[in-house]
């Protein structure tokens, strides 16, 4: 009997030997993604990533950023000083500046949404009409302070919108770093009224949206997503992607204020 010990030992120790090789390898730990997202996106992409975690075993950390501007929590200055992502989602202009850096994989922008402009006031107060370019040219002159992004929404207003309209040195505008801290302003009263992507209007706290802005001076903004360059995980990041562009995202693209687009660039 002993005969037959020596290869049964070999054999249950090589077993042992291709076990602890998958424990130990990559492939066999769970995948996990890192996400910097722009504030546009962000409602329904709460509630999207929770289904993309449950369906498709994949973990995904989150963190944010703004899609342009010039301070240290942009996407891109986040990216420039090594902070690890594999997926970005933000504006289409501030896309195309990272594609441009070559921060971007080649061929992996997807456009995923789109959403307008619009005016927030504090919850709970009356909507004044934003429906023209005048009657939105009188709100903005009576309020006290307008609050805006600092990102592609806030200098699209700053610098295209108000030279337009011969008011720029006339309006009290305060940039914030992010869509909810503009928010944030309007709720507590600090400023009368913020100018905001609508996507982010509707599920901010503390604010209504009185109006989508006129089509004369409206930025119906596009946010996209990409796979950052250099990403370990390309095959988890498409996956993700392909999953908010699906059609199985477009009810929750919707209720958040946002046109479901879908669409490679």
């Amino acid at each position: 009997m002993a005969l037959f010990l020596k290869p049964v030992w070999r054999a249950t120790n090589a077993i042992y030997l291709v076990v602890a090789a998958l424990l130990m390898s990559p492939l066999a730990a769970s995948a996990q993604l890192k996400v910097i997202i722009s504030g546009g996106f962000s409602g329904p992409y709460e509630k999207l990533v929770r289904d993309f975690e449950r369906t498709s075993g994949i973990k995904v950390e989150s963190g944010s950023g703004s899609s342009q501007g010039s301070g240290p929590q942009t996407i891109a200055a986040q990216l420039a000083r090594g902070v690890p992502a594999d997926v970005v989602i933000m504006s289409r202009e501030g896309l195309t500046e990272l594609i441009a850096a070559q921060r971007i994989a080649a061929g992996t922008d997807v456009d995923l949404a789109r959403t307008p402009l619009g005016v927030a006031v504090r919850a709970g107060t009356s909507k004044p009409d934003v429906s023209t370019v005048e009657a939105f040219k009188q709100v903005v002159l009576k309020a006290k302070a307008v609050a805006v992004p600092s990102s592609t929404s806030g200098i699209f207003l700053i610098k295209e919108v108000l030279p337009r309209l011969g008011i720029a040195d006339r309006v009290n505008v305060k940039a914030t770093a992010r869509g909810t801290d503009a928010a944030a302003m309007v709720a507590s009263g600090e400023a009368d009224i913020a100018v905001m992507p609508v996507s982010e209007i509707v599920h901010a706290p503390g604010v209504d949206l009185a109006g989508a802005l006129a089509e004369e001076i409206q930025l119906n903004q596009v946010f996209a997503a990409a796979v950052v360059a250099g990403s370990k995980e390309l095959d988890g990041a498409n996956r993700l992607i392909a999953f908010l562009a699906s059609e199985r995202a477009s009810a929750a693209i919707r209720n958040g204020g946002m046109e479901p687009l879908g669409k490679p660039h």
